[in-house]
């Protein structure tokens, strides 16, 4: 089993900055990929950025250019700087992490979820 500890997020006000953690712990064999996913109200969860086993990195687009992905490997932990908030960016961010076995299967694994409101 992979355990994924999150923290950050909270109350911010448009215009201001976040930033969220996740650490990966347990049964790692290699991650494929790792970020964040977020879900709004009545909305599809739907990426926000995530590493890829390739070494790339992909962003929506709603958040391109305000949002940076970082990411330290030897603690299996990434990092989501939210800069430029927005209201529409309010939603529950779930960090994900893809975990590949030997035999090339990728499991997925997801965070409990950590609150971000944008108020105006």
């Amino acid at each position: 089993q992979v355990q994924l500890e999150e923290s950050g997020g909270g109350l911010v006000q448009a215009g201001g900055s976040l930033r969220l953690s996740c650490a990966a712990s347990g049964s790692i064999f290699s991650i494929n990929a790792m970020g964040w996913y977020r879900q709004a109200p009545g909305k599809q969860r739907e990426l926000v950025a995530v590493f890829t086993s390739g070494s790339s990195t992909n962003y929506a687009d709603s958040v391109k250019g305000r949002f940076t992905l970082s990411r330290d490997n030897a603690k299996n932990t990434v990092h989501l700087q939210m800069n430029s908030l927005k209201t529409e960016d309010s939603a529950v961010y779930y960090c994900y992490l893809g975990n590949r076995n030997a035999l090339g299967h990728v499991y997925p694994y997801w965070g409990q979820g950590t609150q971000v409101t944008v108020s105006s």
